[in-house]
């Protein structure tokens, strides 16, 4: 019998951005080459417990053609003979959830829903996990990605998985929102066997909101013309002579555009080194 991917995880969306995305946590190696799934304008898919990997595809197919949450849950599950170990949590296009816990799920395991998420959790250490999850994507502010990260968190202070820590995963899409605007991506996040996964998982984000974030355009800096020297002997001292040159090579390209203006995280990197 394969492993059970006993875990807890939340799925979710924000419309208005027209952002889906899972966030998961597991004393399971490498838990984000299993559970998340998410597709722009269809939805976002987490499947656990003694998990059905099929779920997954099988699940955007079924939420691409336009079906609702509950539906594709109660397709996928009507159809596995496996359903009684199986643990799923759905997000559809238009916000509406559904989640599903089967009867031979390792105790404590149970699920809820709400607006534009569904939250679930197996061999946990108690209900709390589910509800600090919940509680803390419903109170969190900010972008889909800083609300999942939250819910994780408050999830593992309530307890989280009862046998301990090692991996969790953050994935959010968006149409067009990754890189160069090219990707579908916004975030793909994992951490794969760490003591402290959670706060490993964050610690990347941040690293990726640096390198590929976007600071809005009206907080740029004008570049005049001590500032210009002041870039000007900066990259040379790294040996280069265009700000392009060096930003690709930091892999901060995406925050470069034109030498009129600079993004004050480019300035604070160059800077910095």
């Amino acid at each position: 019998m394969a492993s059970a991917v006993s875990t807890f995880s939340i799925v979710a969306c924000d419309l208005d951005r027209g952002q889906w995305g899972v966030a998961v946590a597991s004393k399971f190696l490498a838990v984000g080459s299993v559970v998340p799934w998410a597709e722009p304008q269809a939805g976002a898919v987490a499947t656990q417990s003694y998990a059905n990997p099929r779920y997954g595809p099988d699940g955007l197919a079924l939420l691409r053609q336009g079906l609702s949450a509950a539906e594709v849950v109660r397709r996928l599950t009507e159809a596995d003979e496996g359903r009684d170990q199986r643990q799923l949590g759905v997000v559809d296009a238009v916000g509406g959830a559904a989640t599903f816990t089967g009867a031979a799920c390792h105790d404590w395991a149970g699920g809820r829903t709400g607006h534009g998420y569904a939250a679930q959790g197996n061999l946990l250490v108690s209900g709390d996990t589910v509800e600090a999850l919940a509680g803390g994507f419903e109170t969190a502010p900010g972008p889909l990605v800083a609300r999942l990260l939250e819910a994780l968190a408050a999830g593992q202070a309530a307890g989280g998985d009862r046998r301990g820590q090692q991996s969790a995963a953050l994935v959010v899409v968006q149409r067009d929102g990754g890189y160069a605007g090219l990707s579908d991506v916004l975030v793909d996040l994992r951490v794969d066997d760490h003591e402290a996964p959670i706060g490993e998982l964050r610690r990347l984000f941040e690293l990726h909101d640096r390198l590929f974030g976007e600071t809005p355009r009206d907080r740029w800096l004008t570049v005049d013309e001590e500032l210009r020297t002041e870039i000007s002997e900066r990259l040379a001292k790294l040996g280069h002579e265009r700000l392009g040159d060096w930003a690709a090579a930091a892999n901060l390209e995406e925050r470069v555009d034109g030498d009129e203006e600079i993004d004050p995280v480019v300035l604070a990197e160059l800077r910095r080194r």
